[in-house]
């Protein structure tokens, strides 16, 4: 009792940005503890639902079809930070004006995107694309097709994460995203029991349900919660602010599909080098070292906003200090690493038996490109809060260019491994460019494209 009365009293002395990023973090650890049991959960399902062969081919799909995630131009990142000013500000109307006309804009890229999709997807050689048998092409076709809706669907209504987000409330985003992972689970193993396997199915149920929590949760927010004040309104949408929200929103879109690019080609080159069986290797690989990686993501998630909170409000002490306490977490993420590593022989046979085989040097090399992805990502969540992203840009950009060919080139000459040598020198870059340039921003000694 005596430890729980002291922790109470040290938590009421700490700041309310602190307080509001600790709660976050906590939340967010629940929110996605359920996530990532019920994705490690799902993928033994799903492999003996549809066999590993359609679950490589199922992801593959599902990172083609994810770049659509990004095709908001950058807006969604754009009103976080912008409504994040607006609301340190306590300039609340223009909050609801960037809120409003976000979903406006971001509702007219949806449709005219998946008119566009559904067209070329019927007239995509799906078998060719992928190095499949031809008996494939209607099912390839028809899951693409339900893909599309879905991930547009959740793309017109993700700018309520945006919301919660630029309020410091990502823990209540991860809560929404936990419900639809845990109904998705539900839904497949009720369909494993009542049913052949299927991929159509599975499109229609395992990306269908997220996107229908988030909808509904975003209605009943801006019907019945504090957030009808920021309900999105035809009356408060301001074309005039499109250009505020791409200034920086355009920079974000053009990161994020290079990353995207990056990161997702990834399935296609193993897909079209080495097979399906070994997109699903990879995967299984990346999810269970990805671990430590979202645990990184749930503690630094809410330090973006926080971050635009304090610039504005010139609290740059507060700043420094997190930086400080986020490189130290980083450090304890080395030895979770290591002993993920160790353990990894028994977590893969637990996990997944003997249905696919994951060798000691993927775990090795995939155990290095998360923690250099971690760190990156610690300084590229910071440096966000800014707005100061341009250096990112050059960054990613210099790495898209190069990265089919290169990715290709390595597959082909060292196999799994090779692929992620481009993923991991971009993030090397990243942590080393945004090591120096947070530290010029936290200094005030920022100027020229370090301020950019």
């Amino acid at each position: 009792m005596e430890f729980i009365s002291n922790s109470l009293e040290r938590f009421s002395r700490i700041g309310e940005r602190s307080k509001k990023s600790i709660i976050n973090i906590l939340l967010s650890f629940g929110a996605k503890g359920i996530t990532l049991l019920t994705q490690l959960l799902v993928v033994p399902l799903t492999i003996n639902y549809v066999d590993s062969v359609h679950y490589g081919i199922w992801l593959t799909l599902s990172s083609i079809i994810a770049w659509v995630g990004f095709f908001d131009l950058g807006l969604g990142n754009g009103m976080r930070n912008k409504v994040a000013e607006a609301i340190a500000k306590k300039q609340y109307v223009l909050a609801r004006q960037y809120i409003s006309t976000t979903y406006f804009v971001i509702g007219l890229i949806v449709l005219g995107m998946l008119l566009f999709i559904q067209v070329l997807n019927y007239n995509l050689n799906w078998p060719g694309i992928l190095k499949v048998d031809n008996s494939y092409a209607n099912e390839l076709r028809a899951v693409f097709a339900i893909l599309t809706v879905f991930f547009c669907i959740n793309l017109a209504v993700k700018p309520f994460n945006s919301l919660l987000q630029a309020d410091q409330k990502p823990g209540l985003a991860s809560w929404i995203g936990a419900v639809g992972q845990m109904l998705s689970l539900l839904t497949i193993f009720i369909l494993t029991r009542v049913s052949d396997g299927s991929l159509t199915k599975l499109a229609l149920y395992y990306s269908g349900i997220p996107t229908i929590v988030l909808l509904v949760v975003s209605l009943f927010a801006f019907k019945w919660t504090s957030y009808k004040s920021y309900a999105p309104q035809i009356k408060f949408i301001r074309m005039k602010l499109v250009k505020d929200l791409m200034g920086i929103g355009v920079q974000f879109f053009i990161i994020y599909l290079c990353m995207i690019f990056i990161f997702q080609i990834i399935n296609i080159v193993i897909s079209r080098e080495l097979g399906p069986d070994s997109v699903t290797e990879y995967n299984l690989a990346y999810k269970y070292f990805g671990i430590a990686y979202s645990i990184i993501i749930i503690i630094i998630s809410p330090f973006w906003s926080a971050f635009t909170d304090a610039y504005h409000k010139n609290d740059y002490e507060w700043m420094r200090k997190t930086k400080t306490i986020l490189e130290r977490i980083w450090c304890c993420e080395l030895v979770v690493i290591a002993l993920m590593v160790l353990i990894a022989p028994w977590f893969y046979n637990i996990w997944i038996g003997d249905s696919v085989m994951i060798g000691a040097e993927l775990s090795i090399s995939m155990a290095f490109f998360i923690l250099i992805q971690s760190i990156g990502a610690i300084y590229m969540n910071l440096i966000n809060g800014f707005g100061t992203i341009r250096i990112q840009l050059i960054v990613y950009v210099l790495f898209a260019v190069i990265a089919w060919p290169i990715m290709r080139f390595s597959c082909r000459e060292f196999g799994l491994l090779g692929v992620l040598i481009v993923p991991t020198l971009a993030y090397f870059a990243q942590a080393i460019i945004g090591k120096i340039q947070i530290d010029k921003l936290l200094s005030k000694n920022c100027t020229g494209l370090w301020n950019k």
